[in-house]
Formats: structure tokens, C-alpha cells, sequence
């Protein structure tokens, strides 16, 4: 006969309860007596918000700080000239240069058919001659009604009207004589030559192109002295007098140059109510291009003294800066009002001492107060 489990019984297991819960009891007093024990051996440690919070820092400049100004500028040759007919007009017969070439002035440029000009210069000329011959006759023959007027051979009415005739002619001639001009003139102008020392910068046409009178077909310019055109606001007037050093920024270029300006114009303008001045530079190597952008920069002003700090070392709102300086182990927050901005650096009011160390990387978690441990950030 197979018997079932037996029933535990209620004393046994009450029994192991007790065992169970004396065992946890003499766990927590055993941790208790060693936590107490640490705490009179080597003290309590300290909290984690208590602990020096590591940061970076630098130290501030001080400086002497001029407020400036920039202006956008172009550079312009010293003279720019545009070849064309101004007078003739035909089809283009040769164009003997291409942008970049080097011509002097004088040099023949392009020609221009103009044969019809020629075909009228030569008929006036034959005019013209023919007309100075006849007033020669008329002279000699008024001389000799003049000599016979005289002798009362012929009435002085028929002298008087010879001469008129004679002066006529002769009128008639000069009137000739200056078509002729206004033919060769034309002629002329169908070579077209260089009016300036200077470089080919455009050419507008090729053989074969018709242009009429007023049209370019070449531009010329010459570029051995640059003007640099800016324009300034009109209260900035005084800053832009001529003589004033500035510092021109060539984009195009990649390079920065000194230079003085040279003329200011004596009116704004009339539209947009600005200054427009001018810096000349050198450019007898051919070096700067024509045409590209110039950053204009000047100082204005007296030196002011200032605090120098990187940009990432403050927080800037309506225009005051937002720092911490290290102090004897603390983190001290100070706000000081932004002067000026130079590069990558923040021109701050006279707030701290000289070569004081300010933090630049984990300000972020920091307060006033905090205490810190700093390692010095290496700037060239």
C-alpha cells in the first residue's frame, strides 16, 4: 500500500523562520559595526556636489582698444576706356587683340570697312579742288576788272561784282575743305586704336560683326594704380578724410595691404545717403584684379584700456559679458559690459586684474562659488 507525502509540521517550519530573520538581523549589524567603524578610521566621504569641478582656463589681457569700422569696397582701374566707331559704321574687318593683352597707346586695335567713307572722302577732296581751282581764276580775273575799273574802261559795278564772285568761291572752297575734314575724320575712325596705356580687359566682336557709331568693341584699361571705392555712412564723414590710415583686405587677392585714402567726396548721396571715398594702391606688377571685393577696415577714435578674453570663455547678452574668474580655488561670476570684438576675442570692460584666469571649457556647470580645480589651456 503506497502512502502520500506527510504534512510538515507548524512548528518546524516556524522554527526556520525565526533562524531566517535572526540570520538577516545579524547581517545589518555586522554592516552597521563595519560602516561605523570606517566612519572613526578615515571619516565620512563627501558628497559628489562638494567635489572641485575640473576646468579650463586662460588668462585675461589687458589691452588698449580703439573702436573701428569696415566698409566694403571694388577695385577700379585708374582708367577705363571703351574702343569704338564714333562717327563710322560698317562691318568689323580684324580684331588684332584678345583680352590680356599688353598695348600702348596709340596701337592699332581693330579695323572697320569703310569704304564708302573712303569713296566720299576722295569725291570731296576732287571737289575741293576743283572748287579752289575756279576761285584762283575768278581772283585773277577780278584783279584785272579791278585794273580796268581803274582806266575807266569797265564800270566799277562790273569790278565790285567780280570780286563778290571771287569771295563766293572762295567761301564755297572752304566749305569743302571742311567736309573734307568730316570725311577724314570718318575715315580715320575705321582704325581703331588704344587711347591709354593699358591691358585688353573685354572684347565685344569678332569679323564679320556689324557696329554702328556709339558701339565698343574693345575695353582698355589701365591698372598700375588701383582705386579702391567704398562708400561710408554720412556719420561717418569725419572718419573718412582723406589721409586717414585704413588696412584693405584683398579677397580676390588673399592678401592684406596698408594704405591711406586718398579723396572723399565732398556730398553724400542724394539716394542712399552715403560717403563715397577712395584708397589708391600700387599696382604697378598687375598683381590685383579688377573688379573684385576689398574689405576697407580704420580705427577711429582714442585708445581705450580693455580686457582681452576668448570668445568661448563668455556668454553675451544685450551687450554685457557673462565670465567666471578663478579665485583662490572658487569659481567667481562676473558680467562686464562688451566694448568691442577683435578676431576671436571679446573686448570687455576693465573688471578683473591683469593676467587673471578666466574659464573657458566647463563653465557651463558652473556657479558662483563653486569650488574648482583649474589646468591652464595652451594658446598660441
Amino acid at each position: 500500500m503506497i502512502e502520500g507525502p506527510q504534512p510538515v509540521s507548524p512548528r518546524r517550519s516556524s522554527s526556520w523562520l525565526r533562524a531566517l530573520l535572526v540570520l538577516v538581523t545579524l547581517v545589518v549589524l555586522g554592516a552597521l559595526v563595519g560602516l561605523q567603524r570606517a566612519r572613526e578610521q578615515g571619516g565620512a566621504a563627501p558628497p559628489l556636489a562638494a567635489r572641485p569641478k575640473p576646468v579650463t582656463v586662460v588668462p585675461a589681457r589687458a589691452v588698449g582698444y580703439r573702436e573701428g569700422r569696415t566698409y566694403l569696397g571694388t577695385l577700379q582701374p585708374w582708367v577705363s576706356a571703351e574702343v569704338g566707331p564714333q562717327l563710322a559704321a560698317g562691318y568689323v574687318q580684324s580684331v588684332l587683340v584678345r583680352p590680356g593683352d599688353v598695348v600702348k597707346r596709340g596701337d592699332v586695335l581693330a579695323t572697320i570697312d569703310c569704304r564708302d567713307a573712303e569713296a566720299a572722302s576722295r569725291a570731296v577732296r576732287h571737289a575741293a579742288k576743283a572748287l579752289e581751282a575756279e576761285r584762283a581764276a575768278l581772283a585773277r580775273e577780278a584783279a584785272r576788272y579791278d585794273a580796268l575799273a581803274a582806266d575807266d574802261f569797265v564800270t566799277r559795278n562790273e569790278a565790285d561784282l567780280k570780286v563778290a564772285r571771287t569771295e563766293a568761291d572762295r567761301a564755297r572752297a572752304l566749305a569743302e575743305k571742311s567736309r573734307l575734314l568730316s570725311t577724314s575724320l570718318r575715315v580715320d575712325d575705321c582704325i581703331l586704336r588704344a587711347m591709354v596705356d593699358g591691358e585688353v580687359v573685354d572684347r565685344r566682336g569678332d569679323p564679320g560683326a556689324f557696329i554702328r557709331p556709339g558701339g565698343h568693341l574693345l575695353v582698355v584699361m589701365d591698372r598700375a594704380t588701383i582705386r579702391v571705392e567704398a562708400h561710408a555712412p554720412e556719420d561717418d564723414f569725419a572718419a573718412v578724410q582723406p589721409g586717414t590710415p585704413v588696412r584693405v583686405r584683398l579677397l580676390g587677392a588673399g592678401a592684406v595691404v596698408p594704405g591711406r585714402i586718398a579723396r572723399r567726396s565732398p556730398a553724400a548721396d542724394m539716394h542712399t545717403r552715403t560717403i563715397r571715398f577712395e584708397v589708391d594702391l600700387d599696382n604697378t606688377d598687375r598683381r590685383l584684379p579688377i573688379g573684385t571685393t576689398a574689405r576697407i577696415e580704420l580705427e577711429v577714435g582714442d585708445e581705450v584700456p580693455a580686457l582681452e578674453v576668448p570668445v568661448t570663455a563668455a556668454s553675451v547678452r544685450g551687450g554685457r559679458a557673462t565670465i567666471y574668474a578663478v579665485e583662490e580655488g572658487r569659481a567667481v561670476r562676473k558680467a562686464l559690459r562688451v566694448i568691442g570684438e577683435r578676431g576671436g576675442s571679446l573686448l570687455l570692460e576693465p573688471g578683473l586684474a591683469p593676467d587673471a584666469l578666466v574659464v573657458t571649457q566647463g563653465r557651463a556647470l558652473l556657479r558662483d562659488g563653486d569650488r574648482v580645480t583649474a589646468s591652464e589651456e595652451h594658446t598660441p
